[in-house]
C-alpha cells in the first residue's frame, strides 16, 4: 500500500475551490485529517457557538469523506500521524491567527524530520497580507485606501475543478466526533440554532445562492434595517471555510447585472473589510489584547459587573440594544447595524472595556473570528485602525427610530413589548401609564427601567475621553 499525503483541514472545511486539497489530490492518495487543537490558541480557543458550528460542519464533511479526527496540539498530532502512516507530504491552507505562524513553522520542521514535505496554500483571504501594501511598502491602516488597492489588484481567479480524489485505502484510529463534546449539554442554549443555520459546504452554497436570488438586489439600501432579510448571513460559512471569499466574490460579480451593480459593490466591500481585519491582525498581532492606539489602554474604564450582565442578558432597558443581545443568544448572530449599536452602548454608555464585549461575542457568535471581532470592537471604541471617533456616541433611541421605525425587529426579540405603540417602542419609559397598562408592560417587572440615562451617559463618556487626552498630552 503506497503511503498517503495528508490533507490537514483547518478553517477550509470544503472540497470545492480548495487549492490545498486539489494539489494533494494530484500528489497521491489523500488522508483527510482534522485536528481539534484547544491548546495552541490558549485563551482564544473556540467559544461555545463556534464549537456548535464546528460539530455540525465536521458532521457534514465526515458524511462525504473518510475524515480522521484527532485532538491535541496540531504539530504533535501531525507528527504522530506522519509516523503512523509514513505519509510523504502535508497539505494545508494558511491561517493568520497570532499563534499560527509559529505553529506552521513547527509543523514544517516536524514534517521534514520525518522525511515529509509541507505545502501551504492561500484561499482563506482574497489577498495575502504581504501582497497589499501602500506606496511606502507598509501595511494599510485605513480601510478605504486598502479597499481601493484590493480592487486595483484585479479579480480573483477561479480555481480549476478539483481532480478526482482518491482517498487513502489504509486506516488509522480516529476520535469519535461526539466524544469531543462540542455541543452544549443541559440546558441546550443552542436549541434554536438548528432552525437558523445549515453548517457545511452544502449549506454554504445554498446560502450564497439564496442571497444572490433574494437579498442582493436590496442589499445596498436595506442592509442597515434589521427587520429586513437582505443580509448575506455568509459570515459563519466564510469563517469555517465552507465557502471561500473568492467563491463569494465571483458569484456576486456574475450576478451584478444592471440594478445589482451598486449592491454587489457594497457586498464586495464588506468582504474586503474581512480581509482588512485579517491584514491588520497579521501585521499587529497584539490587536485582540491591546488597543491599536496605545493611548487608549489608559482609558478610565469602569468595573461594573452588574451592568455588564444586564447588557449580556439583553436587560438594559433600551429596546434596540436588548433585542440585539436576545437575537445573539437565540441564534448565534446579530444584525450588523445592531452590533454597532450594542457595542457602542457597552463602551460609551456603560464605560465598560471593549475587551469584555469582545470576549462575550467570542463565546456567543457562530461567526466569531479573532480578526473581525477585535478589529470591529476597536473600531467602535475609537482605539483601532481607521476607527470611528470615540465622541461619536450612538443614541440607541434615535438609532432604533431610524432603522426600526415601526419596531418590527424589537417586537420579534422582545415579545414583552409586542403591544407597545410605535411612538414608544424604542423608549417605553416615556410612555404614559395608560399606554403601558394597555400594552401589558410594567417597567421594573416584565421589562427593565433604563440602566443609565442617555444624556448623562454621553456627558460621562465625553468627560472620560477628555481625561484620556489630558493624560496623553
Amino acid at each position: 500500500m503506497p503511503p498517503p499525503v495528508i490533507m490537514w483541514f483547518r478553517q477550509d472545511l470544503r472540497l470545492a475551490g480548495n487549492a490545498a486539497l486539489s494539489a494533494a489530490a494530484v500528489a497521491g492518495e489523500v488522508l483527510p485529517l482534522y485536528i481539534l487543537d484547544d491548546e495552541t490558541p490558549g485563551r482564544w480557543r473556540m467559544g461555545g457557538a463556534n464549537r456548535w458550528w464546528l460539530h455540525r460542519s465536521l458532521e457534514q464533511l465526515a458524511g462525504r469523506i473518510p475524515l480522521v479526527l484527532r485532538k491535541g496540539p496540531a504539530d504533535q498530532v501531525l507528527h504522530e500521524v506522519l509516523r503512523e502512516t509514513g505519509a510523504t507530504a502535508v497539505y494545508f491552507t494558511r491561517d493568520y491567527a497570532p499563534w499560527s505562524a509559529d505553529l506552521e513553522r513547527r509543523v514544517k520542521d516536524g514534517a521534514e524530520r520525518e522525511g515529509a514535505i509541507c505545502h501551504r496554500y492561500g484561499g482563506y483571504l482574497l489577498h495575502e497580507p504581504e501582497a497589499i501594501r501602500n506606496g511606502q511598502g507598509e501595511p494599510y491602516k485605513v480601510y478605504t485606501p486598502f479597499s481601493r488597492a484590493c480592487f486595483a489588484a484585479g479579480e480573483p481567479k477561479p480555481l480549476r475543478p478539483a481532480p478526482a480524489i482518491k482517498w487513502w485505502s489504509g486506516s488509522i484510529p480516529s476520535d469519535a466526533l461526539g466524544d469531543w463534546q462540542l455541543l452544549p449539554g443541559n440546558p441546550n442554549w443552542a436549541a434554536r440554532f438548528e432552525s437558523q443555520w445549515q453548517p457545511g459546504e452544502t449549506g454554504a452554497r445554498r446560502r450564497l445562492r439564496d442571497f444572490i436570488e433574494t437579498g442582493l438586489q436590496d442589499y445596498a439600501g436595506g442592509r442597515d434595517f434589521p427587520a429586513r432579510d437582505v443580509t448575506s448571513r455568509l459570515s459563519p460559512h466564510l469563517h469555517f471555510g465552507e465557502v471561500s471569499p473568492a467563491q463569494c466574490w465571483l458569484a456576486v460579480r456574475a450576478a451584478a447585472i444592471g440594478s445589482n451593480d451598486a449592491a454587489a459593490e457594497k457586498f464586495l466591500k464588506e468582504v474586503l473589510w474581512r480581509d482588512f481585519s485579517w491584514h491588520l491582525l497579521h501585521h499587529f498581532p497584539h490587536m485582540p489584547e491591546q488597543s491599536f492606539k496605545p493611548e487608549y489602554d489608559g482609558f478610565p474604564w469602569r468595573d461594573d459587573p452588574v451592568n455588564l450582565l444586564a447588557w449580556q442578558k439583553g436587560e438594559t432597558g433600551y429596546p434596540i440594544v436588548d433585542a440585539g443581545m436576545r437575537e445573539l443568544w437565540a441564534t448565534g448572530t446579530m444584525h450588523n447595524r445592531v452590533r454597532m449599536i450594542a457595542a457602542s452602548f457597552l463602551i460609551k454608555h456603560l464605560l465598560i472595556d471593549w475587551r469584555h464585549g469582545a470576549r462575550w461575542f467570542w463565546d456567543t457568535l457562530v461567526d466569531a473570528g479573532i480578526a473581525s471581532n477585535s478589529a470591529s470592537w476597536q473600531w467602535v471604541a475609537g482605539s483601532g485602525a481607521d476607527a470611528a471617533p470615540y465622541f461619536r456616541i450612538f443614541n440607541p433611541v434615535l438609532q432604533g427610530e431610524k432603522f426600526d421605525c415601526r419596531g418590527a425587529y424589537v417586537r420579534k426579540w422582545l415579545p414583552e413589548l409586542q403591544a407597545m405603540p410605535d411612538e414608544f417602542i424604542h423608549q417605553p419609559w416615556q410612555a404614559p401609564h395608560a399606554a403601558l397598562r394597555a400594552a401589558g408592560v410594567e417597567l421594573g417587572r416584565n421589562y427593565p427601567h433604563p440602566v443609565v440615562d442617555h444624556g448623562l451617559a454621553r456627558k460621562r463618556a465625553l468627560a472620560a475621553l477628555k481625561s484620556l487626552k489630558g493624560e496623553s498630552s
